[in-house]
């Protein structure tokens, strides 16, 4: 059986949403639902350096921050699709600032699409339900 991207975009989000969760990462849901928002004010490129800056402790990024975590699963997303080699923030941010508009903006519906996922399960409170 052949799946759309949509049910991969969604079996993605759980997965990384339930990961979360598991985890403890504090304060996600909010911040879930306030990146597509950001994204359409601000900008995909300048979203992902605010999710970096967010996460920068003393100089250096802290991965357990939702922050940080909301930059991984959007940036997986789309190592998964083929669009980044690797999630790695500087080689991501390099990509993603050198690619034409006309990828940039692909990239930016994606992960729009994505991210209506992403909000939808971060803010089901999925583990309480089990």
């Amino acid at each position: 059986m052949n799946t759309t991207l949509a049910q991969k975009r969604s079996a993605y989000a759980l997965d990384q949403v339930i990961q979360l969760e598991n985890q403890g990462i504090p304060k996600f849901d909010k911040l879930a639902s306030s990146l597509p928002a950001m994204i359409l004010q601000n900008g995909f490129g300048q979203t992902l350096a605010f999710l970096l800056s967010k996460a920068t402790k003393n100089s250096k990024l802290d991965d357990k921050t939702p922050h940080f975590q909301a930059f991984k699963i959007i940036t997986q997303w789309h190592v998964n699709q083929g669009k980044l080699t690797k999630n790695d923030p500087p080689a991501a941010m390099t990509v993603i600032s050198e690619m034409p508009q006309s990828e940039y903006l692909h990239m930016q519906e994606e992960t729009l699409a994505l991210l209506e996922w992403v909000k939808r399960y971060a803010n089901a409170d999925l583990l309480s339900k089990r």
